[in-house]
């Protein structure tokens, strides 16, 4: 009984029920017809520190938290390789992937089989093709999106995460998740920011129905989201995502 009380309370009490009134196709195209815009972005700073930088009221002034927590609306591959030493900036890649499997530009083709994929073919035998994951949160509270750019260094955390959840028969936009931040350092002796993910608490179903739908809304949208600052330097890029394997430099 009780915990049919906690879930009504919950429900009656959840911000998320804001979204019952919201559209995001019609405030976006009513809002922003004849502008360039795009999600607001939570940065993971470098140098192993262990705060995340939120955009705030002032743009200039990013508020920086240990944590917080938010709903995975929807998450993907994004791959990105330049020619030329990536330098910041909204240019784009000279070949680049949104599914992680078939790069567009110079190269393009198979990711899998591209040269620029393997380890060794970019810097401290790094990939010379970044692989990141692009993630969209809604915190609790607020109806627009945030994007999350997760580095190598985290997706094998991250990986673990998902896979938790699914074996649990969840998706990762059923439930809250809390996200913080460890430093940790690679063979090199060098710091990065590593991402951490665990459950803050399931969401009610009447919750979920209205991220669901959200979540479509988002994924049409995230096929119009570029590049922009999505590459900057990964200082923990020699790390294999999938076995958490350091690459060391070549002597």
């Amino acid at each position: 009984m009780k915990s049919n009380e906690n879930k009504a309370l919950t429900t009656k009490n959840s911000t998320f029920m804001a979204l019952k009134d919201f559209n995001l196709n019609d405030a976006l195209t009513e809002e922003l017809s004849g502008l360039s815009g795009s999600f607001e972005r939570i940065k993971i700073p470098a140098a192993g520190m262990t705060v995340f930088e939120i955009p705030g009221e002032n743009p200039d002034s990013p508020e920086t938290v240990k944590e917080f927590s938010a709903v995975i609306l929807h998450h993907h591959p994004l791959y990105a390789y330049y020619t030329d030493k990536y330098t910041g900036g909204s240019n784009p890649p000279d070949c680049g992937s949104f599914d992680g499997i078939t790069g567009v530009g110079n190269p393009g083709g198979d990711c899998a089989g591209c040269p620029f994929n393997k380890f060794g073919s970019g810097e401290n035998r790094a990939k010379a093709c970044k692989n990141r994951r692009r993630i969209y949160l809604l915190r609790e509270g607020e109806i627009f999106p945030m994007i999350l750019s997760l580095p190598t260094g985290s997706l094998k955390d991250f990986t673990r995460y998902i896979m938790r959840l699914l074996s649990k028969g969840k998706k990762s936009n059923s439930v809250v998740t809390k996200f913080t931040l460890k430093k940790a350092t690679n063979n090199s002796g060098i710091a990065y920011s590593q991402a951490q993910f665990s459950v803050d608490r399931d969401l009610t179903g009447e919750e979920f129905a209205l991220i669901s739908g959200l979540t479509e809304q988002v994924k049409v949208f995230s096929v119009r989201v570029g590049y922009d600052n999505e590459s900057s330097v990964d200082v923990a890029a020699n790390i294999d995502p999938e076995t958490g394997e350091v690459i060391e430099p070549l002597a």
